[in-house]
């Protein structure tokens, strides 16, 4: 019988292959569409989604909600998920030892889900799909990876909730990926 995300999210909670584990109160798998043509990938859960085992349900997730719907989307469309599994400690930023251990949950999700199209959500989890650039020179643009993958890094909801400066660019990067989504259908 082939791997569920049902069974990926079962193994994750017994999983104890990330120090994280320790400090946070629960593990977050992604959840949405499981044959959702988009997938968007965060860094790591925060406090919301450690409370209630779900990714982007905090502010930065209504954000992402409300982005969602300016391309014609609701999350029940897309998948949402994170590079790193568990919360960091006071919403600190992971450590590349702490990314690396929890990868191969994330390219489990990639490989049952299948997207045509990641969109990296800010620069964390960007370092792990485009290897050469930054996030503010590769956002709202589409990276060709294979035939049947695009990379479309676009900055983190929370980002513009921090600095509202970037707030237009996040809307201009999702209304680029709408017009791009729109042109491959």
């Amino acid at each position: 019988m082939p791997l569920t995300l049902d069974d990926v999210r079962d193994k994750l909670k017994a999983w104890d292959g990330c120090a994280l584990k320790k400090t946070c109160t629960q593990a977050v798998l992604g959840e949405g569409n499981p044959q959702a043509s988009v997938m968007f990938v965060g860094e790591a859960p925060g406090e919301q989604e450690d409370r209630q085992g779900r990714p982007f349900v905090g502010p930065a997730g209504k954000l992402l909600d409300e982005l969602l719907g300016t391309i014609g989307f609701k999350r029940e469309d897309v998948y949402i998920s994170n590079v790193v599994k568990y919360r960091p400690p006071e919403n600190r930023d992971p450590t590349d030892e702490e990314k690396a251990q929890c990868m191969p949950w994330l390219q489990l999700e990639i490989a049952l889900i299948r997207p045509r199209v990641i969109a990296p959500l800010g620069r964390h989890a960007l370092g792990h799909f485009l290897a050469k650039g930054s996030i503010s020179q590769l956002h709202g643009k589409p990276h060709k990876v294979t035939d049947s993958l695009t990379v479309f890094p676009i900055y983190h909801p929370a980002a513009a909730l921090h600095n509202p400066g970037l707030r237009q660019s996040l809307y201009d990067d999702f209304s680029a990926l709408g017009a791009f989504l729109k042109a491959r259908q």
